[in-house]
């Protein structure tokens, strides 16, 4: 990070304000989160360069320090002009980096930062709960109409007994000796100092006097869940639903987490889906198909009416506006795509032959059933 300019990390001018920093920094920290950019480690090492940036900008004295030395006021050893090592960077001045994204994001978004790099627990507001994940396979014509489901899942919930706290009723919850309520504690390896959750309160900074016995301190049990889940028209597979605050409960007052649902949708035996559209195929008779009419198909809304135009060859596919799959973002329908195979007999009765000579033979077919166009085609082969 040393040979970055910090201002252009940021994007901002060296004379900028820190509710322009703190708006710059925002907007960067959530282009390049680990969370919006999975597996990416360019992303990742750019979300460290500019929450470090921000982290000594934002700090008057670091900032005219930087401002003044530039990057090598915060390199290991003295800096320029026996600038002390640890004004603002990695020596004994250094601040929790975590704290950058709380103040940006708030707590809980502290929390998910805090999960990716390994930072200090919830503090004085607890720990957050866990986010969970329920797999919920629906048909097809669920995901077309929308639908009601009922799930079942276990999950930690706030323990009865002590209300949460974790103390058993009489008890109370006391700051935590080992950090003084800081959640965290700071260890030392040379020349960086870096923070951990408090092993003694597990980064809750506080504990109780007496452990609840139902819980046995810890403020949640595990139970069983049931939750109703309303799925909207035209989800598809590798969908997810959130359910807010329907995930793990937290500890010692700690937001619960939420609930995603991940939709798969079960394979039909009639339609096939691309996007918003729907496919099917469907036989004809070799009569319908050479005098023409009209037959009902099946869509996942009803039966509507399909015209087969006389001489209808097979393989021919017809569209049905606006009987595929509703647009999740609303205002749109798909079309339904009708690809229509014609049957020929597999066997016929002695006056059905008769007919079908009849009429091979006042169509000059008798002799000749092959068409004489592909006979034409064909002759630049031989």
């Amino acid at each position: 990070m040393a040979k970055d300019d910090y201002y252009e990390l940021l994007g901002v001018g060296k004379g900028a304000s820190d509710d322009e920093l703190k708006k710059a920094y925002r907007k960067k920290a959530v282009q390049y989160h680990p969370d919006k950019n999975p597996g990416n480690k360019e992303a990742e090492e750019m979300f460290k360069k500019v929450s470090h940036a921000y982290e000594v900008l934002k700090d008057p004295e670091k900032r005219a320090a930087y401002d003044r030395y530039g990057p090598a006021a915060f390199e290991g050893g003295g800096g320029p002009g026996g600038m002390p090592r640890g004004a603002g960077g990695m020596g004994g001045g250094f601040h929790d980096p975590f704290d950058i994204f709380r103040e940006v994001f708030g707590q809980q978004g502290g929390g998910i930062f805090d999960e990716m790099f390994g930072g200090g627990g919830g503090r004085d507001s607890g720990r957050d709960g866990s986010d969970l994940r329920y797999d919920l396979e629906i048909t097809l014509e669920e995901a077309a109409r929308g639908a009601e489901k009922e799930i079942s899942f276990r999950k930690h919930v706030s323990c009865e007994r002590c209300d949460g706290t974790g103390a058993e009723p009489g008890s109370k919850r006391i700051t935590c000796p080992t950090c003084r309520g800081a959640g965290q504690i700071r260890r030392s390896g040379g020349i960086i100092t870096f923070t951990q959750p408090c092993p003694a309160c597990g980064g809750v900074g506080t504990k109780v006097e007496k452990a609840c016995t139902a819980c046995r301190g810890d403020g949640r049990v595990v139970r069983t869940t049931k939750l109703n889940v309303r799925i909207p028209p035209g989800v598809d597979t590798g969908s997810r639903l959130r359910s807010t605050g329907n995930g793990e409960a937290g500890v010692a007052g700690g937001h619960p987490g939420d609930l995603y649902i991940v939709l798969s949708v079960k394979e039909h035996e009639l339609f096939e889906r691309q996007d918003d559209n729907l496919f099917c195929e469907i036989p004809i008779k070799f009569t319908l198909a050479t005098l023409g009419g009209t037959i009902e198909v099946p869509t996942l809304f009803g039966k509507a009416t399909l015209k087969i135009p006389a001489g209808t060859q097979s393989g021919t596919t017809f569209r049905l506006r606006e009987k595929g799959m509703p647009s999740l973002r609303g205002g749109h329908q798909g079309d339904q795509l009708v690809r229509v195979q014609v049957e020929v007999p597999h066997s016929l009765t002695s006056e059905q032959r008769r007919l079908l000579e009849e009429f091979a033979r006042v169509s000059g077919d008798a002799n000749e059933p092959t068409s004489k166009s592909f006979f034409e085609k064909a002759k630049k082969f031989f």
